[in-house]
C-alpha cells in the first residue's frame, strides 16, 4: 500500500493505492490522520480508486481511521470504492461508511 495526502479547501484527501494488507504503511496512515487532526483539519476523503485489493487488516485500518476522525470531531468519507465494494458489502461495513462514486462527489458532500 502507498498513499499520498493533500489539502483542498480545508479537506484532507488521502489517495490510497496498491494492496492494503497492514504493515508499516498502516501506522504511517494513522499517523498522518493524527497529524491533520492536531492541525484542526477534521474533514477527510479517502480515495480508494487505485486500491487493487484489501484484506481484513485493511478493513481494520479504515474502521480505525473512521473512529479516530469521529472521536476528533470530524468526518471521514470514502470515494471510488468500486474494487472493494464487495468486501464492504459482505462485512456490512458499506452501511457504516459514507461513500461516494467519485472524489468530486465526496468533496462536494462537505459543502
Amino acid at each position: 500500500m502507498k498513499f499520498s495526502d493533500e489539502l483542498q479547501d480545508n479537506i484532507v484527501i488521502l489517495d490510497v493505492s496498491g494492496k492494503i494488507m497492514g504493515g508499516d504503511e498502516t501506522a504511517l496512515f494513522h499517523g498522518k490522520i493524527h497529524e491533520y487532526l492536531d492541525k484542526n483539519k477534521k474533514n477527510f476523503v479517502v480515495d480508494l480508486g487505485k486500491v487493487d485489493w484489501m484484506n481484513s487488516v485493511g478493513l481494520g485500518m479504515l474502521i480505525s481511521a473512521l473512529t479516530t476522525v469521529k472521536n476528533g470531531g470530524g468526518r471521514l468519507v470514502l470515494a471510488n470504492i468500486d474494487k472493494i465494494e464487495s468486501i464492504l458489502t459482505i462485512t456490512r461495513l458499506i452501511t457504516v461508511f459514507e461513500h461516494y462514486d467519485t472524489r468530486e462527489e465526496a468533496l462536494k458532500s462537505f459543502a
